[in-house]
């Protein structure tokens, strides 16, 4: 198993943001994007909220 990335520049936030995150596991990373989101656009850590983070992790290698 990879690496796992998430691309703020691929989600919908009010802010444009050029961060990719990346880390070992899936809830690493969750955790590491949400307190991003909390911090740097301002939203909430919700259930909904976690889901759509989840859906939008990827393999690193699947970034292009």
């Amino acid at each position: 198993m990879g690496r796992k990335c998430f691309d703020c520049r691929c989600f919908p936030a009010g802010i444009k943001c050029s961060m990719i995150m990346s880390a070992d596991t899936d809830e690493e990373l969750l955790e590491v994007v949400i307190q991003h989101h909390k911090a740097v656009h301002g939203d909430k850590d919700t259930a909904e909220f976690r889901e759509m983070i989840r859906n939008e992790i990827v393999e690193c290698s699947e970034l292009g």
